[in-house]
C-alpha cells in the first residue's frame, strides 16, 4: 500500500471523521463523542490512511455496541514521542481467547451469523496501515464491560516552510510586473496543513489566485471548469492517485495543455524519476522549499503562457 508520511493534524482528522461517522451512529442509536484536540498536535503519518484506520475502528464500535450504547474517542500523549487515539465502546466485550484471535483475517468472532455485514479483514488492514506508518495498534477488553481499541503514532511538529524562507515578502513580490493579469493555480491536496502553507506562499504573488481540490475527481472537475494556468498535484489522494489524475487531464483536449507539477512527500530518487517519466512538468518534494517553489512558479507560468499562445494560434483554444 502506498504511504505518504508527513505531518498530519489530528484536529483535522477528528473533525473530518466526526462529520462522516455521526450519522451512522445516530442510525444505530449510539451516542458518539469526539475530543477537542489541541491544534498543535500533529503525527507523522499519511492523512488518508489515518482516516481509514479511525473510521474502521469507529464503524466497528458503533455496529457491535449495545442498544443505546456510547462510543468515546480520546487523544492522549502516551509518551513524549507518541500520541494515542483510543475508541471506547459499551459493547459485549471480548474474552482473552477472542482477543488472541482478533487480528486474524476472516475471523469475525461470533459475528458470522449476525445481522451486521463484514468481511473480517478490516482490523487486519488497520493493523497493517498503522504499522506501515511506524505505529502500534491494540485493544483492551472485558466481557460485559466493552472494549477500548487504540493506536499510537509518532508525534510530529506542525509543517513549516523549509529554512531558506525569504525573510520578507518584498523580494518575491518584486518579480511580479505591476498590473500583471490575474492567473489561477489549482492545488489538488487533501492535507489542510499543506493547503495552508501553499496559501501563504501564493500570498506573495498578487498576480495569482489559488484554487483548491481535496481529491482527484474534484481536481479534474475544477481543472476542466476553471482552466488554471498551473496545477499542483499531491500523489497520494483519498480517491484516485495523482498519476491517474495526470493521465485523465492529459487525455482531455481541454486540459492537455496545462502544466502539472507534482508536490509530494514521496521524496526518494525513484519516486521523482517515476513522476517525471509519467509526464509531470516538475516534481517538488515536501517539506516545501520556498525558493525552489517560487522558481518553479516562474518557470511553469512562463511555459503556460507560451503554450496558451501557441494553442490559441493553432485554433485549439478559443
Amino acid at each position: 500500500m502506498p504511504i505518504s508520511a508527513e505531518p498530519v493534524s489530528l484536529a483535522d482528522v477528528m473533525r473530518d471523521c466526526q462529520a462522516i461517522m455521526e450519522s451512522q451512529a445516530q442510525q444505530h442509536g449510539i451516542r458518539i463523542t469526539f475530543p477537542q484536540v489541541d491544534s498543535t498536535w500533529f503525527v507523522h503519518a499519511d492523512q488518508t490512511r489515518v482516516k481509514q484506520v479511525l473510521i474502521n475502528l469507529l464503524s466497528n464500535a458503533i455496529k457491535y455496541n449495545c442498544a443505546q450504547g456510547t462510543v468515546e474517542v480520546k487523544c492522549t500523549a502516551s509518551t513524549l514521542e507518541r500520541i494515542r487515539v483510543s475508541i471506547r465502546d459499551t459493547g459485549a466485550g471480548l474474552s482473552p481467547e477472542e482477543l488472541a484471535q482478533l487480528f486474524q483475517p476472516f475471523n469475525r468472532l461470533r459475528q458470522e451469523a449476525g445481522n451486521e455485514e463484514g468481511t473480517g479483514i478490516g482490523l487486519v488492514v488497520a493493523k497493517q496501515l498503522v504499522e506501515l506508518m511506524g505505529g502500534e495498534i491494540g485493544v483492551e477488553s472485558t466481557v460485559g464491560m466493552g472494549s477500548v481499541f487504540w493506536f499510537e503514532l509518532t508525534s510530529a511538529a506542525a509543517p513549516q516552510l523549509a529554512v531558506e524562507v525569504v525573510k520578507t515578502k518584498a523580494p518575491a513580490e518584486a518579480q511580479v510586473p505591476k498590473g500583471a493579469p490575474l492567473r489561477a493555480l489549482l492545488y489538488v491536496e487533501d492535507n489542510p496543513a499543506n493547503l495552508k502553507l501553499v496559501e501563504q506562499i501564493i500570498a506573495r504573488r498578487p498576480d495569482l489566485r489559488l484554487l483548491t481540490a481535496v481529491n482527484g475527481h474534484l481536481g479534474i472537475e475544477v481543472a476542466r471548469a476553471s482552466q488554471p494556468e498551473v496545477i499542483l498535484m499531491d500523489i497520494n489522494l483519498p480517491d484516485i492517485n495523482g498519476f491517474e489524475v495526470l493521465r485523465i487531464l492529459r487525455e482531455d483536449p481541454a486540459t492537455a495543455h496545462i502544466p502539472i507539477v507534482a508536490l509530494s512527500a514521496n521524496a526518494m530518487p525513484p519516486d521523482i524519476e517515476k513522476g517525471l517519466e509519467a509526464g509531470f512538468f516538475r516534481y517538488l518534494t515536501k517539506p516545501i522549499k520556498i525558493m525552489e517553489f517560487m522558481d518553479m512558479l516562474h518557470v511553469t507560468l512562463d511555459f503556460a503562457a507560451k503554450g496558451l499562445a501557441s494553442a490559441s494560434e493553432a485554433g485549439r483554444l478559443p
